[in-house]
């Protein structure tokens, strides 16, 4: 099942789901009742007519660094022995389509690619047996990240959270098996990264214990699982494509801020 957000030509924004080329527009949303208690919100709507929209609104972003072997090993550091967490501000969530803006206070802005869990339900102290019952599904992500600034500064607040930092979409896949999807970043049409989330150091159930061992995981919250290998610069007029396999494919152009 894919579910979307979206504004219609009508200037609503529905949660809904996308079958056959189509968007189902649905009363009510997936993160505050079952989806098999969701209703139809009249007739659907040809999917090219519809814009979609980031498929959830979180009340944060936790991310996982360096969670690939090949991925620490370019940036010269080593794997941590548990999962290293930061946060973004949901200022940063923009949804497919929406350009990423290069800011002026940065030289070298760089794309990562990464599978993104969607949370589902208020989850806190979760264990390995029923971690994966929080997860309504699964989308991709861009931790998109100054480089520059998050050496500068040694700690990955500024670097990884300008508004724009964090393209979602295109909807949320439910019923994934999230290992052994293949993740890769187009720029320009060149796979600059190219990697399977079977080379994960920590799976989303070891994370997502981790991570509600700390904090509240609130419905809409995401879970951004790390990158694979191949982050470059990007500059203004660049177009990025992230895609799963499993998922689909999240375009966002690069403009200058």
């Amino acid at each position: 099942m894919r579910i979307a957000r979206a504004l219609l030509p009508d200037g609503d924004v529905y949660y809904g789901l996308v079958a056959d080329e189509h968007f189902q527009p649905l009363h009510g949303s997936p993160f505050d009742r079952p989806l098999d208690a969701l209703t139809a919100a009249g007739r659907p709507a040809p999917l090219a007519s519809v814009r979609l929209l980031a498929p959830c609104q979180p009340s944060k972003m936790i991310c996982i660094g360096r969670n690939y072997v090949e991925h620490a090993a370019e940036h010269g550091v080593d794997v941590p022995s548990e999962p290293l967490i930061f946060l973004k501000p949901p200022s940063a969530v923009v949804g497919p389509g929406e350009a990423v803006l290069l800011p002026s206070l940065s030289q070298k802005v760089e794309h990562e690619a990464e599978l993104v869990a969607v949370i589902g339900r208020r989850a806190r102290g979760l264990t390995l047996d029923n971690a994966l019952e929080a997860v309504l599904g699964y989308t991709c992500g861009n931790d998109v990240t100054a480089r520059d600034l998050q050496r500068r500064d040694g700690q990955w607040s500024r670097a990884k959270g300008f508004d724009t930092f964090c393209p979602l979409g295109p909807w949320i896949e439910t019923g994934l098996d999230w290992r052994g999807q293949q993740v890769q970043c187009l720029v320009n049409d060149e796979v600059r990264q190219s990697g399977s989330t079977a080379d994960m150091v920590f799976g989303v159930a070891e994370l997502l214990v981790y991570v509600s061992a700390v904090m509240t995981l609130e419905p809409g919250d995401v879970l951004m699982t790390g990158t694979p290998s191949g982050v470059s610069p990007l500059r203004a007029g660049d177009q990025m494509v992230v895609s799963i396999s499993g998922i689909g494919t999240l375009s966002s152009p690069v403009r200058a801020g």
